[in-house]
């Protein structure tokens, strides 16, 4: 009985959060749908308007991730907390990260990346279907051995790569890399032919 009640909490604090996200996206102005007003399983073309507006696309892979990396950060430094209160934290940070996501500094910053020229920031429905992948991504890494993990986050990273030249090493690369370092020039040329 303990254990459902504490289920039950994490499950409203966690429809909470999801709410504070949607109403912070909403005041930055983003929409909850597309532009088109249709809603998408799935975007495979990553110059599409649809990217990052629809339900899934090929940067889900990279939220995955994220929740493979926060599951192993919070076993290692939070290994006594109950594993909802470690998802609730690493929603909390995903959250935080789309909020940050969409933020006109960071949209205009993405926008200098050739995949990401015409990026206008996530529709909320993408952006609540990210924290959705990141928490399926926490829960798979909870019932998973380690190495598997780690090889299925490789495996994701390289598909991306080959897919469609992007992926979530080269995103954090780009994010946080100054804009005159050449290696980033030439990361934008490799990616910006994806395009012909």
């Amino acid at each position: 009985m303990a254990a459902r009640s504490h289920n039950s909490y994490y499950a409203i604090a966690a429809i909470a959060l999801i709410g504070i996200q949607i109403a912070v996206l909403h005041t930055l102005g983003q929409p909850f749908l597309a532009a088109s007003g249709r809603i998408l399983l799935w975007v495979n073309d990553p110059w599409s308007p649809d990217m990052s507006q629809q339900l899934a696309d090929w940067y889900s892979f990279s939220h995955i991730i994220h929740g493979f990396i926060f599951f192993g950060v919070l076993r290692l430094i939070a290994p006594r907390l109950p594993l909802g209160m470690r998802l609730l934290l690493a929603m909390g940070v995903e959250i935080g990260w789309e909020i940050t996501e969409n933020s006109p500094a960071v949209i205009q910053h993405y926008r200098q990346q050739a995949l990401a020229a015409g990026y206008v920031g996530d529709s909320i429905l993408n952006s609540v279907s990210d924290v959705v992948m990141m928490s399926a991504g926490f829960l798979f890494a909870s019932r998973v051995p380690g190495r598997y993990v780690v090889a299925m986050a490789v495996a994701f990273e390289l598909f991306t790569a080959v897919m469609i030249r992007d992926n979530l090493t080269l995103n954090v690369i780009n994010l946080i890399a100054p804009s005159g370092w050449r290696p980033i020039a030439a990361i934008h040329d490799w990616q910006a032919g994806a395009a012909h």
